[in-house]
């Protein structure tokens, strides 16, 4: 499942993928993947990510029913 939360968390801190790949020291294509959804990353990098972003698991990673 894309992962739209994680994408529209880092657009709204104007971070390219590419900024955030830097920031949590990751490819820029693991940033690509998990956004598409093809990739499941682990939960180190999963809290790296929400600190970076300065969001909780919660909000980019728990999917809700719809």
């Amino acid at each position: 499942m894309k992962n739209l939360k994680l994408k529209a968390a880092r657009a709204g801190l104007d971070m390219s993928q590419d900024d955030l790949a830097k920031a949590v020291g990751v490819s820029r294509q693991t940033i690509s993947s998990i956004e598409k959804g093809d990739y499941n990353p682990t939960i180190n990098l999963c809290i790296n990510i929400c600190k970076t972003l300065h969001k909780t698991l919660d909000d980019l990673f728990w999917e809700t029913e719809a």
